[in-house]
């Protein structure tokens, strides 16, 4: 029976309930020889044999219930398998196997280690009380009760290992879980700033060329051929955002917001200090430029707008403010997905609406550089 925790001790689970490979069980199968022997031993009668096979047959009923069976049940055969050695013992000494399988496999069952001790002193009182109760030799309680006792109590240990291998599973699959679903959550929240920006932008022009096209079709042509490239690049920008590798510089990303904002008639200051932000710090500002702009464009009926991007007492901070109506707006995806991105890098996103409206966020620097302003 000392196999049983060498089994354990290499993972192979040899506990009741979930078993992922059917055939462990038989195993440990070869120990029920001891039952079986004990009538050659004994030369038993026809009648002592056609009970061992009986209880034999009734044994590998509960064995393999006990493994294969829903864990409410697992404990009914264990059970059961005790109560035949408590049956049999008196016409076949070798019961006492069953005594040892009980107390084995109790500590798999239970739900703790003090669980599995409580077994496993049950097991050994039953078959001590048996044994002064009729008689039996010193030898059936050694078996029985000693034998029992040292492996299980052996058991408890790996049945404990084997419940926090299980919940570090578990831990593992939810930690999986968890990471595709902030996955797909950043797919969302790039897409949206890609396709939100870049849509806005193709309205825009498309709309200020079908207005040129008749009074000045250089321009309205020019127009188009924007459009066409901003097309190609936004669909560069989605096959990157599905693979996660989507990067564009900061000044790239303050150069497309200006060009957007002129574009749409609201007149740009731009000013962002070469602060030496992380990739990762760098991705996030531009993508905060680019749906704010975004708004500025779409929902703010501003004329003037200015985007400030300096270092501030060991922080980055943005300011993007602009004359347009501002007032109390719901916080929609756009918004939501820009406080979600600073809140990650240790930030904070404060939007002001009471005279148009001022979007300021900031975050500590990892690494800061001496800022060198530049005016765009």
């Amino acid at each position: 029976m000392t196999s049983i925790s060498e089994q354990a001790a290499v993972g192979k689970e040899p506990y009741p309930g979930g078993m992922e490979k059917k055939w462990v069980p038989l195993i440990w199968l070869p120990y029920l020889m001891f039952f079986v022997l004990q009538p050659f031993l004994d030369h038993a009668s026809p009648r002592t044999w056609a009970l061992t096979l009986l209880g034999t047959a009734v044994f590998l009923f509960l064995f393999f219930g006990m493994f294969w069976g829903r864990k409410p049940w697992t404990r009914f055969f264990l059970a059961g398998i005790v109560l035949l050695g408590i049956l049999y013992a008196p016409i076949n000494g070798g019961a006492a196997t069953f005594f040892i399988y009980g107390a084995a496999f109790g500590p798999f069952l239970a739900e703790t280690e003090l669980g599995g001790a409580g077994i496993i002193l049950a097991v050994v009182a039953i078959a001590s009380l048996e044994t002064w109760v009729m008689h039996f030799s010193l030898w059936f309680l050694v078996y029985a009760g000693g034998l029992a006792a040292f492996i299980g109590a052996g058991n408890i240990f790996f049945a404990q290992r084997n419940r926090q291998n299980e919940k570090l599973r578990m831990a593992r699959k939810e930690i999986e879980h968890l990471a595709k679903v902030a996955e797909r959550e950043r797919i969302a929240r790039d897409l949206h700033d890609v396709l939100g920006h870049t849509l806005s932008v193709v309205i825009l022009k498309s709309e200020l060329a079908r207005k040129l096209l008749d009074r000045d079709p250089q321009r309205a042509l020019a127009e188009i051929t924007d459009v066409e490239r901003i097309s190609r690049e936004a669909l560069a920008d989605v096959r990157n955002t599905i693979r996660g590798y989507r990067a564009q510089s900061l000044e790239t990303e303050f150069s497309n917001a200006k060009a957007t904002l002129e574009t749409a008639g609201v007149r740009v200051t731009a000013e962002a200090a070469n602060i030496g932000l992380s990739p990762a710090q760098e991705s996030v500002v531009a993508l905060v430029v680019r749906e704010a702009v975004t708004n500025v464009v779409r929902h703010a009926h501003a004329r003037n707008c200015n985007l400030r991007l300096s270092p501030m007492n060991g922080n980055c901070r943005l300011e993007i403010e602009d004359d347009g109506r501002g007032g109390p707006v719901d916080e929609g995806n756009g918004l939501r997905g820009m406080r979600e991105r600073i809140e990650a890098l240790g930030g904070t996103l404060q939007r002001d609406s009471s005279a148009g409206t001022k979007l300021t966020i900031q975050f500590p620097l990892a690494l800061a550089k001496p800022a060198e302003a530049r005016a765009e």
